[in-house]
């Protein structure tokens, strides 16, 4: 892309992941903010007096002097905006947008499971990105809604559409352990969550198990025919800051070594509709040789933390392969994931 950059707002930009919105836009090539909202009465305050920071990096400066604007479309004049805006809140305010002309890349769960929104990954599906015409075309709207998964279903379908693609799925076991951040600020208690593992996140298991199906699907031109798959869940929040980690164990469609599986995921490139985007991951997928790897705190920043990293790869002796999978949650999986996904957008002349 060249020229003047693209106005773009962020919706519900006070919280962890519109923190990380702001963070990661401060920069960068196409995108210039020139809108952040907040909730009622946050709005009219300058950013950087109502947003408290939780970010180890410092806040832009740029960022900390602008106004917060209600979550309007006719008040912030963007293009195109990233909702980091609660489910809730999302499912009222997206469509007001989407009516408005703007595109919507989504953090929000609220439109996910619509069967013409499309939850997109670059790098495994960015022909899904058709159905944003079909969504047009049904719900008349100038503009759209668009999603990134679930943090935790991001780097497990990353990592399984090699595998997919090479030998086919039949069954998989998914056991997370998910950072705290995934929760929010301010998430979880601290007396919850020291010296503890929570084996319940309020919906998480329904989203691992069907998101990834709509993602490794098949777009035919005007809907998503699900992948053939089972996927069996268990979510469980960890004392880590960031990285969601995935264990995964997974039955094949044809019988497969190590070796081959191995081969399958260092051979996957992103698709050349995703190529060299400024967030398309380098490397898109580590594979760790170590015994102890990948760990959270040593792995989750891998390309700049949107590289899907993938460990302990060996025989499973109920299904056929085991793997471990790392992703870092509120970058690759939440604002990092919605802005490539814009990039992917304006390269297809969606925007």
């Amino acid at each position: 892309m060249t020229g003047e950059k693209i106005p773009v707002a962020v919706l519900g930009a006070t919280g962890s992941v519109g923190q990380r919105f702001v963070q990661l836009l401060d920069g960068h090539p196409w995108f210039q903010v020139i809108a952040l909202t907040g909730s009622d009465r946050s709005a009219g305050r300058v950013y950087g007096e109502a947003c408290r920071w939780v970010l180890g990096e410092a806040m832009p400066a740029w960022a900390a002097e602008m106004p917060l604007l209600p979550s309007e479309p006719e008040q912030t004049g963007a293009r195109l905006a990233f909702s980091a805006l609660p489910s809730e809140k999302a499912r009222a305010i997206e469509p007001e947008f989407a009516r408005a002309g703007v595109l919507v890349c989504s953090n929000a769960s609220a439109y996910r499971e619509e069967a013409d929104v499309p939850i997109l990954i670059p790098e495994v599906n960015p022909e899904h990105a058709g159905l944003v015409e079909v969504q047009r075309r049904r719900r008349g709207w100038q503009g759209a809604i668009v999603t990134n998964s679930n943090c935790t279903s991001t780097g497990m379908t990353v990592a399984l559409k090699p595998l997919l693609d090479a030998f086919g799925l039949r069954r998989v076991m998914a056991f997370s352990m998910q950072a705290i951040s995934g929760a929010g600020y301010p998430g979880v208690p601290s007396l919850d969550i020291l010296d503890n593992v929570i084996p319940y996140i309020n919906g998480e298991e329904e989203k691992v198990e069907s998101e990834p199906l709509k993602m490794l699907g098949r777009f035919d031109g005007d809907a998503i025919q699900l992948a053939g798959f089972r996927i069996s869940a268990h979510t469980n929040r960890v004392a880590v800051s960031d990285g969601h980690m995935v264990c995964l164990s997974v039955e094949l469609g044809q019988p497969t070594s190590v070796e081959q599986a191995e081969a399958a995921l260092l051979a996957y490139r992103v698709p050349p509709a995703a190529a060299d985007l400024p967030s398309t991951p380098q490397p898109l997928i580590l594979l760790r040789s170590e015994a102890d790897r990948p760990q959270p705190r040593l792995d989750r920043m891998a390309g700049k933390g949107m590289t899907t990293v993938v460990g302990r790869l060996r025989p499973d002796p109920l299904f056929d392969l085991r793997l471990v999978v790392l992703s870092h949650n509120t970058i690759r999986g939440a604002a990092g994931g919605s802005i490539y996904n814009a990039e992917l957008l304006v390269r297809q002349g969606l925007l």
